[in-house]
């Protein structure tokens, strides 16, 4: 089995009943590769490779790719399953922690509160108080991009703030009692703070574009705690410095860890380093999940989260 990224240890001690072969440990890259053409599994503990077609030659044998996150953009899941490889990640275990993430990116950003930390490590507060925030939440129509299992739980906790929630999605969900939006350029126009939580990929790409931020208007906020590359980042700044919008609250970015250095300068916009389900308790359920699935394969199991386009039953051919 190959692995690629870091051997965690839930990962190195979940597998030691397996032949591991990690990447990362390799001296020389391409002699590693040729010398292990024959792996049926991979497991993909960070997204740091494109794992396409390329790879996909280059490993005839393989039959199943274990990744880490929910997101899988950094494989060509549809060559994937050209090549009867089915791909897995990990949903579910990961949904409080980055609900609970989304909420405190918007309160933070909303109402300032890491500006307001560095006022008091400035020494500022001997000279006065921190300026009333611009913004709060008690006024806001609060509109969901995307309306997923994280999705979900980010509208449950938001019920309890007693904001009005919307969302947008391709399809509706009957069984939801907040209003869906097909259209998400009037749902910005309806909503006063957006919460972005869709999957990255060609699909979504730059789907948050000047055409939208204009629609959210100068009292408006943008939370991304999906990809970076469903904001059109160039548009985003020149909506911050332009006060096309009022805020952002960003985790995510669309060169990581490169942020553009105008967001660095603005005191309009909360960074945080793409740290979504970042907590060692939900990283080693990720972890342990990855496992799972190589161990429910290796047993002639079915893998427990197969991805859409490679469903367990299709590549089985049953």
């Amino acid at each position: 089995m190959l692995l690629i990224g870091p051997p965690r240890p839930v990962i190195i001690g979940g597998l030691r009943d397996l032949t591991v072969h990690s990447l990362a440990a390799a001296a020389n890259r391409d002699a590693f590769l040729a010398a292990f053409a024959h792996v049926r599994a991979m497991a993909v503990s960070a997204p740091v490779e494109q794992i396409g077609r390329a790879w996909l030659e280059h490993l005839p044998q393989l039959e199943i790719i274990s990744s880490f996150g929910v997101g899988y953009d950094h494989i060509d899941a549809a060559a994937a399953a050209r090549h009867g490889v089915v791909v897995t990640h990990t949903p579910d275990v990961l949904n409080e922690e980055v609900a609970d993430t989304a909420i405190g990116l918007l309160l933070c950003t909303v109402r300032e509160l890491p500006q307001a930390d560095r006022f008091v490590r400035a020494g500022k507060w001997r000279a006065g108080g921190y300026p009333l925030s611009k913004a709060t939440l008690r006024d806001r129509t609060v509109g969901l991009v995307g309306m997923g299992r994280i999705g979900t739980a980010i509208a449950r906790r938001l019920e309890a703030f007693g904001v009005p929630i919307v969302y947008h999605t391709r399809q509706k969900r009957p069984e939801l009692p907040y209003r869906h939006y097909p259209d998400l350029v009037e749902m910005a126009r309806a909503a006063d703070v957006l919460i972005l939580i869709v999957p990255g990929g060609p699909a979504t790409r730059n789907m948050i574009d000047a055409k939208v931020l204009d629609a959210l208007g100068p009292e408006g906020i943008l939370i991304n705690i999906a990809r970076g590359s469903v904001v059109d980042e160039q548009a985003l700044v020149a909506a911050l410095k332009e006060r096309k919008i009022m805020a952002a609250g960003l985790d995510v970015f669309a060169n990581e860890p490169d942020v553009p250095e105008e967001l660095l300068t603005m005191e309009n916009v909360v960074l945080l380093p793409h740290l979504g389900s970042a907590s060692v308790y939900t990283r080693e359920k990720m972890d342990q999940l990855i496992v799972d699935n190589i161990l429910a394969w290796a047993a002639g199991k079915p893998p427990l989260t197969p991805v859409p386009e490679t469903p367990w039953r299709s590549w089985r051919g049953a």
